[in-house]
């Protein structure tokens, strides 16, 4: 069983002609999840040749614009070819009422859009929609931006089955896979939390330099040293540096700064992408798209905590 991270959008605030604005894909047996979702994101997705019209859930950090402007464009989308499953969005306090605008605007919409909060035990997929392993998991962790913010923990579980019939020894096969999508953050003990012993880790590098590391906490982002610092505290095993300001022409100019602490730092483009399997030499290299085989979303019954729209 794998898990397939896709960084859509790289850049921070002002998109650029290669870089869309933030967003990262997770797909899983067929099933996908979108963090953020910012200008730009359908075309990323496209130019990647994957399909976001049948995503599950879309999970925001927070609601400043370069995280969620891509939100009427895609509910449009999915519209205009007929989505039918209801689309589940949640997001830290103020969920409602930041994207009310954006519900007016799909008021046409041929699908539920369901709001809800994200409980501190976590959202076992499973439970909600069909398709999604049993083992798998959201958890959402308190950031510290300027604004009420929020990251996110997909762990997958490896069931019992597929351990015992495997034929690699205890010692290569991984328990669980961990992914960790920061937003916008600076470095604080609750990302470090999340992030122990992850797989892979999306994190806030908004500023390059060493000499910015004022800047990106005044502004409640990291810089690439910062975001390095949270990786190897946390004792991630690999960390995409994103979220770039504009300033940055080069991401990789900046590159030993996070290199000189935390080794496997890689500066993410639109694109990028990797696969984490429970075999630990899954990190061998980049992974193609995922298969593009899903699933339809499942009667879920009732919901408390939700808020319907549609």
């Amino acid at each position: 069983m794998m898990i397939d991270i896709i960084l859509l959008g790289s850049a921070g605030l002002v998109p650029l002609a290669d870089r869309a604005l933030t967003a990262a894909l997770l797909a899983c047996s067929g099933r996908k999840i979108l963090f953020d979702c910012g200008e730009g994101t359908q075309i990323a997705a496209r130019r990647k040749g994957l399909d976001l019209l049948d995503v599950d859930l879309i999970a925001l950090t927070h609601y400043h614009g370069d995280h969620t402007f891509g939100l009427p464009g895609l509910m449009l989308t999915m519209a205009s070819i007929g989505r039918r499953e209801p689309l589940y969005i949640t997001g830290p306090r103020g969920l409602e009422e930041a994207v009310d605008p954006f519900l007016r605007l799909a008021d046409w919409a041929t699908f539920e859009i369901k709001l809800f909060d994200l409980m501190p035990e976590g959202l076992r997929l499973s439970e909600w929609f069909q398709g999604w392993p049993k083992g798998a998991k959201l958890t959402a962790f308190k950031t510290e931006h300027r604004v009420s913010s929020q990251g996110y923990l997909f762990s997958l579980d490896q069931e019992k089955d597929s351990l015992i019939e495997s034929q690699k020894s205890q010692e290569q096969i991984q328990r669980s896979l961990r992914f960790v999508f920061s937003g916008d953050t600076m470095a604080c003990d609750s990302l470090i939390e999340a992030s122990r012993d992850a797989d892979l880790v999306i994190y806030d590098a908004t500023y390059g330099r060493n000499d910015q590391a004022q800047t990106a906490i005044d502004h409640g982002h990291m810089n690439f040293a910062q975001a390095a610092e949270t990786a190897h505290k946390a004792g991630a095993k690999r960390l995409w540096l994103a979220h770039y300001a504009q300033t940055i022409k080069n991401p990789e100019d900046d590159l030993p700064n996070a290199r000189a602490i935390f080794e496997n730092t890689e500066c993410g483009v639109d694109g990028l992408t990797r696969s984490l399997s429970f075999e630990t030499e899954a990190f061998s290299g980049l992974s193609a798209e995922t298969s593009g085989d899903f699933g339809n979303v499942g009667s879920l019954g009732n919901l408390s905590g939700t808020y319907t729209r549609g």
